[in-house]
């Protein structure tokens, strides 16, 4: 595809000749002629300079380089949607393979591709244009909607209810059982049955490994357009609302309650029974207890104002000087 033709597509305007040949995309270190790449961190403006790469996508300030630029607002954005102009993902075909097994009762829509030893169970409806590929697992009474694609060894536990367009990886379970027991008059734990269903939106992407378990009773709830990130974990009776990003190993508790736009970075967890505002950020590792206001960023363990802790963290480092500098200080005299 010649550069100008791109620019169009992703309605950017072109700094350069628009007749250069673009044939796929890579990161600026690593890009070669013919390779459009992107600068959206000013950590690596400079490498625009030097990158090898025929075309970068570029804000529109910035300053002109030897490649030809595509320049907008959002080129991170831009660069996203230039891999899916690019990269050809597998085809699966249309079809039910011969090992699956679909119950009878079982209601599947138009143009379904379900690979090897799948199993879908009874009285579970799926919507139009699914993928289910091998090994992948829908327990009975489960509601999908349309265009829903579950990558091999997913699992949908019984009575889940799913949206449209959602995405499991491999090894995703959707409604295993929340981690709810209590303790009898012997000492012994004794297992609370997880009745509730778990319910995803719509646009939701749920990564490698990770697990939203079902409630004890009511629902666990994910929001439209959440992002579950490997190895996280949603806890029972939690919910997560709409266009939230929960990242690696983040970990919710037990009837946590996240609003709407929040980052939760790698490793962050929360204590159970909180509630955690619209916009909120919590930096890696951060550990949240109690509610959080809208539009708080937090870090640290127990976590608190970001920027408090960056002083906190900045003088940390400096302790061990300005105690020696107390040790010497002369004592005042009674």
């Amino acid at each position: 595809m010649q550069v100008g033709e791109l620019a169009r597509v992703l309605e950017a305007e072109l700094h350069g000749a628009p007749d250069v040949e673009i044939t796929g995309v890579a990161g600026i270190e690593e890009a070669q002629p013919g390779q459009i790449t992107f600068v959206a961190n000013p950590r690596y403006a400079g490498l625009a300079k030097t990158t090898r790469a025929s075309a970068i996508l570029v804000t529109p300030d910035f300053p002109d380089v030897p490649a030809v630029t595509l320049r907008l607002k959002n080129p991170y954005l831009a660069f996203a949607r230039a891999i899916e102009i690019f990269y050809q993902p597998p085809a699966w075909p249309v079809g039910i393979h011969d090992t699956a097994v679909i119950h009878p009762t079982a209601n599947v829509g138009k143009n379904a591709r379900i690979g090897a030893y799948a199993v879908v169970g009874e009285n579970v409806v799926i919507g139009d244009d699914a993928t289910l590929l091998p090994h992948v697992v829908i327990y009975p009474g489960v509601r999908i909607g349309d265009r829903f694609f579950a990558h091999a060894h997913a699992v949908v536990r019984e009575n889940c209810r799913l949206g449209s367009d959602v995405v499991l990886q491999n090894g995703v379970i959707v409604g295993s059982d929340g981690f709810g027991f209590a303790k009898d008059e012997h000492g012994q734990w004794h297992k609370i049955p997880q009745s509730g269903p778990t319910i995803l939106g719509d646009r939701v992407e749920v990564q490698a490994n990770a697990c939203i378990d079902r409630a004890s009773v009511g629902a666990t709830r994910i929001g439209d357009g959440v992002k579950v990130d490997n190895l996280v974990q949603v806890g029972h009776g939690s919910s997560v609302d709409e266009n939230t990003l929960l990242c690696a190993q983040v970990g919710l508790a037990g009837s946590t309650h996240v609003g709407k736009n929040v980052i939760l970075a790698g490793q962050v967890g929360v204590a159970g029974h909180c509630k955690i505002g619209d916009n909120v950020i919590a930096i890696a590792q951060a550990g949240l207890h109690g509610d959080i206001p809208p539009g708080s960023m937090l870090a640290g363990s127990p976590a608190f104002d970001h920027k408090q802790w960056l002083r906190a963290t900045a003088l940390f480092a400096r302790l061990p000087e300005l105690l020696r500098q107390f040790q010497r200080k002369p004592k005042r005299e009674e």
